[in-house]
């Protein structure tokens, strides 16, 4: 027996349709920005961000507040 299409995803409360992505939200942390979930063929998959390792002592979060960066 076949689907009539995509089958669509369920992440909580809410409904993901086929090839569509999100940042999930977890209580009470509320969005988790570094992480990046989707849909594909009613699975959900999810990973987060990967960053280059910083080559400092003491690096810090400028234009991305997933990953560190060496001060200038």
């Amino acid at each position: 027996m076949q689907a009539d299409g995509p089958r669509a995803c369920r992440f909580g409360r809410r409904w993901y349709l086929n090839n569509e992505s999100w940042h999930p939200s977890v209580p009470p942390f509320g969005e988790m920005k570094c992480i990046l979930c989707w849909c594909v063929s009613g699975e959900t998959h999810c990973q987060r961000q990967e960053c280059p390792p910083a080559a400092c002592a003491s690096p810090a979060r400028r234009d991305n507040p997933c990953c560190s960066k060496c001060r200038s």
